[in-house]
């Protein structure tokens, strides 16, 4: 075992520093020739050897995901993932109601001496899927265009709020592109000329060359994705897999066809005059916008037989009987060999726009009135996904030297990182048969206070730069209780803004484990485990196995369960497997001449002379 002190310096410390140390430790009461030399504490910092290994995940859970993958990322070092996803869509009620009459009363029209009562005969006039990309983090929580920054209160997240008070909200203002800070611009103003241009997006959630098209095929899913599990009593929720294969359970194609990638939003108008002609009418009034996504157009007849002519059959009675009639939609790309989304399908849905016979009293005569009828994919609760979905994931098998690198136990040299793929095990002050106690036995006789403890892990940039041109690195590492599944930051200790304020990166900055960067390129990543350290040294906390992933979002904690290699079972961090991000890290074990850029813990002390 290497311990090794690489420097010491003395420093005279505040007094406030001494009466930290006396209330500790008994045995510093009295400090006299340290005082009279003038230097009573003196700082130092160690390095102590860590062991890491790596293990391999054969498969994670993807159901109930806040993001899922669609297409084909094409990992340099990894090889290539091709993600298909397969979701349930939900009723907004039970039992609707097409047109502005029940099928019942439909059904009486021809006894039913009321002139309003009719056949409505409603009619599917068109049908679109719509699943938005994940966006950038907002200032706008409630998505009214007024930042968070220049609202108070409530009106945080109402986006019926009204910032300059003119009588016309926010979000109204935002869709008809006047001005919320002006109450002289209401849009309705003589010579008011509203934005028709649309807004562009910074995506962070496309992977690959988004100049290309790419091929979508939207079918119809035979597969009953249950919600709870039957082998558990129904008492506990269903798991899916990434590794599952639902292909011989795809149905008829509701859509196939080219699609091209934007980051403009879709916007919609009231009139019927063409965005796309050289000469917009300046009265045209845009209606509502979409943010980008994809956007198309499905099949009319599926959802005529299967939705509108069902109203008031028993599929619609219930979403448990509509889930068991329709089961679901399928989705997969082709032509998608350097092209991957993330997709929020919270937010995703299939519109039905319908027209059918309505009865006008003042005309007294029957017109032909237009709704809409939204389905919905997967709905986002307080803290929990309502509906179901799974990802589906088709990975390449590793490079021999990834492979053999997997499951053996030894201390790595290299540390591989592959969202959805790997885990590593972090065991501190090396891998002692007594779990290191010698040296944490050593820590507390040398009566140490512990500034700070950081692990650093450095980026293997010859093993990236050789393998290609690596675009997408993982922006930060997720270090974790593998015992208790409980991060090693504490929340009380750390500044935190609102979350939808900031960039998921600025997250707990006292943690860190933010990619640092030199020349544009992955250098290392910091990852300050100090309240952890005194944990182990001043309150004898057990000296736990750590587990380590790449994240997405370091707030998000939370674990699901997956297979390993080796055919165990581990908690796997749900925040790596919505990411296909990968990286190479060197382990403790390195080899002559990689000295510095070893894994280790760094321990910065101070303790009295």
């Amino acid at each position: 075992m290497r311990f090794s002190k690489v420097f010491k310096v003395s420093a005279v410390v505040a007094g406030t520093l001494f009466l930290s140390m006396t209330s500790c430790e008994d045995e510093l009461e009295t400090i006299g020739s340290g005082v009279i030399d003038g230097e009573p504490f003196s700082t130092g910092k160690i390095e102590y050897d860590v062991f890491a290994y790596n293990k391999g995940i054969t498969a994670v859970q993807t159901n109930r995901l806040s993001l899922y993958q669609l297409g084909t990322f094409n990992d340099p070092v990894y090889g290539k993932r091709k993600a298909s996803i397969i979701s349930q869509i939900t009723l907004p009620s039970t039992s609707p109601t097409f047109g502005g009459l029940s099928q019942e009363v439909e059904d009486n029209a021809d006894s039913d001496e009321s002139v309003s009562t009719i056949e409505e005969n409603e009619t599917v006039k068109e049908v679109y899927l719509y699943i938005p990309f994940q966006l950038p983090p907002s200032g706008d929580s409630d998505g009214d265009g007024v930042d968070d920054e220049f609202e108070s209160g409530d009106d945080v997240d109402d986006p019926n709020s009204d910032w300059d008070n003119d009588g016309v909200t926010d979000n109204q203002e935002r869709i008809l592109g006047s001005n919320p800070f002006d109450p002289e611009d209401t849009g309705s103003q003589e010579g008011f000329v509203s934005n028709n241009f649309p807004n562009r997006f910074d995506l962070d959630s496309i992977y690959g060359d988004r100049e290309q098209t790419f091929n979508l095929t939207v079918s119809r899913s035979n597969y009953l994705l249950r919600d709870l599990d039957p082998n558990s009593g129904f008492q506990e929720t269903q798991e899916y897999y990434s590794n599952q294969d639902f292909s011989s359970f795809i149905g008829e194609t509701l859509f196939s066809g080219e699609v091209t990638v934007s980051n403009e939003e879709y916007l919609f108008y009231d009139d019927e005059d063409d965005p796309d002609t050289e000469d917009v009418d300046e009265s045209t009034v845009i209606s509502s916008r979409l943010n980008p996504g994809i956007r198309v157009p499905l099949n009319n007849q599926f959802f005529q037989e299967n939705i509108l002519d069902k109203e008031g059959s028993s599929e619609l009675l219930s979403q448990s009987n509509f889930t068991n009639f329709i089961r679901g939609i399928h989705l997969t790309g082709s032509d998608m060999e350097e092209l991957m989304f993330l997709l929020n399908l919270s937010e995703a849905n299939i519109t039905i726009t319908y027209e059918y016979q309505d009865y006008d009293p003042e005309e007294e005569e029957l017109v032909t009135a237009e709704s809409e009828f939204v389905l919905n994919f997967l709905q986002a609760g307080t803290n929990s996904i309502l509906g179901n979905a799974v990802n589906v994931f088709e990975n390449e098998a590793y490079p021999a030297d990834i492979a053999s690198a997997l499951d053996n136990e030894e201390n790595a040299s290299r540390i591989y990182v592959k969202g959805g793929a790997t885990q590593t095990e972090i065991r501190l002050f090396s891998a002692l048969e007594n779990g290191g106690g010698d040296i944490i036995n050593q820590i507390k006789q040398n009566n140490w206070i512990i500034n700070e403890a950081n692990l650093v892990f450095y980026v293997d940039r010859e093993a990236l730069d050789a393998s290609g041109n690596m675009l997408y690195e993982p922006q930060r590492l997720y270090l974790y209780n593998q015992e208790t599944n409980r991060p090693l930051y504490d929340v009380n200790n750390e500044f935190q803004r609102p979350e939808n304020t900031i960039n998921p990166l600025d997250y707990y900055s006292n943690y860190d484990g933010v990619l640092e960067k030199n020349n544009n390129k992955g250098y290392r990543y910091t990852i300050r485990i100090t309240e952890h350290i005194n944990n182990i040294i001043v309150r004898d906390s057990v000296n736990a196995k750590l587990g380590l992933t790449s994240t997405a979002n370091v707030a998000f904690t939370t674990v699901q369960e997956a297979p390993t290699s080796v055919g165990g079972i581990l908690d796997y961090p749900v925040a790596a497997t919505i990411s296909p991000l990968g990286t190479v890290l060197y382990g403790n074990n390195v080899a002559a001449g990689e000295e510095d850029m070893q894994l280790k813990l760094e321990i910065f002390y101070t303790e009295a002379n």
